[in-house]
Order: structure tokens, then sequence, then C-alpha cells
């Protein structure tokens, strides 16, 4: 039976419509479809457990996260989100078969959500079960089921369908669309998979609210994976480009064209700020293909394309600027470390954080080669004394401080001195504006 077919035959009895077919015996069909899929993907989920490092408080907390992830490989290869492995010192996977093993990351990437985990099994361990992804097209309508551990209650299905297989939400993913579904997403959830009616995963789940749950859809996932393996992490390409649908709905702005995508701007010191891009050039090929970006569920498809063009290979434009046709071409840039290193300064009483433009573009805006802020201890003396998360440390007893490395130096040299001076003057610059903040630890009694 057709499962559409079987969808609709499901509403109409629900509907208390005439039908020819029994309605028992549809719905006796459909949980026996449902049951076979299960079964496939089921075996296969994993309940993860990890210890990750904390420092968002100024100090260094190891919480426990708990999330769900999806075997891929018979060697152990598991699927999870990123926030669920984030800086975790321990990952410990336990399967549904009771047993549990020792993972360890392969690679990541915080843009998409998506963390690439290694079972530690013996070298004579037999063949996991393991999951395969779908290849055929999800639609809205089609039926889904999230597994995985809500509320640390593994072994746990929900059923719903696909409402949007198309969504676009620029706040979390520049590099990819969302299934969005109303089986039922919630906190634990996150790493599991997204299962059709064949036993095939469609997505991972990522985000739940609202009774609206959203996943990382397969194509995407398949598209990474290969540098998740190779590099350990996506390793985008960056070019600095800031690109605009036809069609901007939020905007308010209709382009009268056919086909292309416009850019809009430039990032400061960018492959394609020094190519040449200017606002309002409208690009409407790549290497050769065809550029048409009509609205913003468009777009990740094109940034993922770009994002994983070589570093070491011009990528030829074609634009057109004032009705004329020319060719611009850029090399692009390693995107960079996804995170910026830390330092936690206890006796100070806050964690410190390299500025990175990807991560902070508001803070990088201000002082692209600096650190900041970036946890502050509520009871230590740097929130007694008045410094703020997201302040940006330019200067320590009027030297300037513009690396972790340097900053460090300055926190042990105090620490150390503590006896003949117990204050540090900070230069800070907080939304555009300079200010000093005299730092007191004589308080702190930590001697660490």
């Amino acid at each position: 039976m057709k499962l559409r077919f079987l969808a609709i035959l499901l509403a109409t009895a629900a509907a208390g419509c005439a039908t020819t077919d029994n309605p028992t015996r549809i719905e006796n069909d459909f949980r026996a479809i449902v049951k076979e899929a299960n079964s496939k993907v089921f075996p296969a989920v994993v309940y993860i457990h990890a210890i990750a490092a904390n420092t968002e408080s100024g100090t260094d907390q190891a919480n426990a996260v708990r999330g769900s992830g999806v075997i891929i490989s018979p060697d152990g290869e598991v699927l999870t989100n990123f926030h669920v492995a984030d800086k975790a010192s321990s990952i410990r996977c336990l399967l549904n078969n009771a047993e549990a093993y020792d993972a360890e990351i392969i690679g990541f990437d915080k843009d998409i959500d998506l963390a690439l985990l290694q079972l530690k099994i013996p070298e004579d361990n037999p063949p996991l079960p393991y999951a395969e992804f779908t290849d055929k097209p999800v639609q809205e309508g089609d039926f889904v089921m999230a597994m995985g551990a809500p509320w640390g209650l593994n072994r746990s299905v929900s059923l719903g369908i696909i409402s949007c297989a198309t969504r676009y939400l620029p706040e979390s993913s520049e590099y990819s669309l969302w299934y969005q579904t109303d089986a039922a997403i919630s906190p634990g959830n996150s790493g599991g998979p997204l299962v059709n009616t064949e036993g095939r995963v469609v997505g991972i789940n990522t985000l739940g609210a609202d009774k609206l749950g959203f996943a990382i859809p397969a194509p995407t996932i398949k598209d990474i994976l290969p540098r998740l393996r190779e590099y350990g992490k996506a390793n985008w390409a960056w070019l600095g480009l800031e690109l605009q649908p036809l069609n901007d709905f939020d905007q308010n702005i209709y382009f009268d064209f056919d086909s292309g995508v416009i850019v809009s701007d430039t990032q400061q010191d960018s492959p394609a700020q020094k190519a040449g891009f200017q606002p309002y050039d409208r690009i409407v090929s790549v290497n050769g293909q065809p550029v048409t970006i009509k609205n913003s569920e468009d777009m990740p498809e094109l940034r993922r394309k770009l994002g994983m063009m070589p570093f070491d290979q011009e990528i030829n434009f074609d634009v057109i600027r004032d009705n004329e046709n020319i060719t611009i071409t850029v090399t692009p840039q390693p995107k960079g470390r996804v995170e910026g290193n830390e330092l936690i300064l206890e006796r100070w009483g806050f964690t410190a954080k390299t500025i990175n433009r990807f991560e902070n573009p508001y803070l990088f805006f201000y002082s692209p080669n600096g650190i900041f802020i970036y946890g502050i201890d509520s009871s230590g003396n740097a929130a007694y004394s008045g410094l703020q998360n997201g302040d940006i440390i330019m200067e320590i007893n009027h030297k300037p401080v513009k690396s972790l490395d340097e900053l460090k130096a300055v926190y042990d040299d105090a620490v150390e001195n503590i006896n003949r001076k117990s204050n540090a003057l900070f230069m800070i610059q907080r939304n555009g504006s300079i200010y000093y903040v005299a730092l007191d630890f004589s308080r702190d009694t930590n001697k660490k």
C-alpha cells in the first residue's frame, strides 16, 4: 500500500467518513509498517553520556551532557550533534542491547551541529548493527519517527510527519536547511535519527520547541561526512561574500531578474573584497555552472557548495555589474578554527577567549586581533570589580594585551606577586567605548 494513499485513508477514517476499507485493517497495516521500519534502525540507536567542560561561569566546571546518536557503520561510527559532544573529556555510549562502549570524537562541525564519533570496540567484536541513509527525497506529509533518549529515557520512539521539508533557520546554520516535524523531539533526543517508514535515516534530530522539531537533512550530512573523516572538521572555505536572494521577503526587496544571486556586501579583508566584488553585483554562474537563488531556501545549498571549494584553487564568478558582464576570480581561504581558544583565570574570576570573526562577528568589528571576557564567576573578583561578559581586553597595567599568551604572562606575574600588589588596571572596550576598570583580587583566598 502506498504511504500517501494510506495517509489519506487514515485521515478519512479519523474524520468519520465512509470508506470501503476496514479501518481496523488499515490501522494494523500501518502499525506493521512502522514496526518493520523501527526494527531496522532501533538497534543502531545509542544513548550518549558525556562529561564536558563548561567555562561560561568563569570557572572550570564539568557538566554531564546526555543525548542520543546512531551507529552508521559496522565498525562503530556514530553520528550525533555537536552540542552533545562539544568539549567532552569522556564519552560513553549505551547500545540498545545493553552493551556500553567509550567513544572518541573523529570530527565535528559547529555550524551544522554535527559530530562524528568512533566507538572503542574490541578488535574481535562482531559487526555492530547500523542504520543507512535514505536516497529518496523527503516531502511534506511523509511519516517519520524520532528515535533517541528524550529526558534521558532511552529506547524511545515518537511518530509524526514532515511538516516542512525546506525550513530555513538562518540563526542555526548558514549551510543547511532543516526538516521540520511534529514528531516529538525533546531534550535528550538531540543526535538521534529521524527515520522514514522504510527504515532509513532521513536526518539527525537537533532542535525541539513548541511541538515542533527540527532535523539536519540526510543530503547535508552525506555532503559533510567525508570531510569530517578526512579533516576532523568541515574545513569550510571562506570567501567573505554576503549574498541575498532575488526575492528577499524579510527585507521586502524583490529583484526583477530571472537568474543569479545578489552580492549585498563583502566582509572586511576577505578574499571576495580583495578580488573586487562590490555591493549589488549579480553572480550568474560559478565555474561555469548557472546560479539562480530565488529565495532564502535556496541559499544554504549555494553556501555549502562554495564552502566546500578547495583552498588552493581559483573560483571564477561570472558577474553582471551595471549591465556589463565581467569575470571575478577568487581564491578561498580556510575559514579557520570552529572556536577560539580559552583561558581560565581562577584568581581573577573569569574566562578569556580569542575573538573569532566567524563566532564573534560583533566583537570582531571592534577588535579583529584581540581577546574578550567570555565567562565570569558571578561571585568572583572580576564581577565584583565591574568587569562584564563581552568586554574586550585592550591593556592591563598600561601594557597592551592582544593574545592569551600575553594575558597568561600578566596573570601569572600578578598572582606570583599578590602580596606586593593585589590589583590590576584593565583598559577594556565595551560597545565601542573605552573604560578603565581596577580589578582587585585581594579578596580571593584561592592559592591555585
